[in-house]
């Protein structure tokens, strides 16, 4: 059975359809589904994230306007929005890893079974360091990889 959250992020992509830019007004959306504007806030920050492929603009004021915009541009911009992501945040969780990995193979970027390969070699038990260096070193090596996908093309 779907959670409301499920129900709010396929009405969110339907929306959306194929454009790249969708304005939301978070009152309206909770009103809308009958819940709390901060469920609307869990669905955004959740589940549109930048490694996901989706950037979000939040406008104080005006019911909470929010702008939805999808990164659809070219493999070389991905890559570097990818990268830029990696920069600002220094480490990177394995479950934000298999998101930008989603988000390449969706893309075309790289295929399913290198896709696999990658999910292996950086997951916690192939990165046999202290518990808080694997995020850091995951960070690291994924960027790396990013690089190398960028002369690829």
């Amino acid at each position: 059975m779907a959670t409301i959250s499920d129900i709010i992020e396929e009405f969110i992509l339907s929306a959306l359809a194929d454009d790249e830019l969708l304005q939301l007004s978070r009152n309206d959306l909770a009103n809308y589904f009958s819940c709390a504007p901060s469920q609307i806030n869990y669905v955004l920050s959740t589940r549109f994230t930048p490694e996901k492929g989706f950037i979000i603009e939040s406008k104080r004021g005006g019911g909470g306007c929010i702008n939805l915009i999808r990164i659809t541009d070219d493999k070389e911009n991905v890559l570097k929005s990818i990268y830029d992501y990696l920069m600002q945040e220094g480490v990177l969780e394995y479950n934000k890893l298999l998101h930008i990995l989603q988000r390449l193979v969706t893309d075309g970027i790289i295929d399913q079974k290198e896709s696999d390969l990658l999910k292996v070699a950086m997951s916690d038990k192939s990165l046999a360091s202290p518990v808080n260096m694997r995020a850091r070193l995951r960070a690291q090596m994924l960027k790396e990889i990013i690089l190398n996908l960028s002369k690829r093309s």
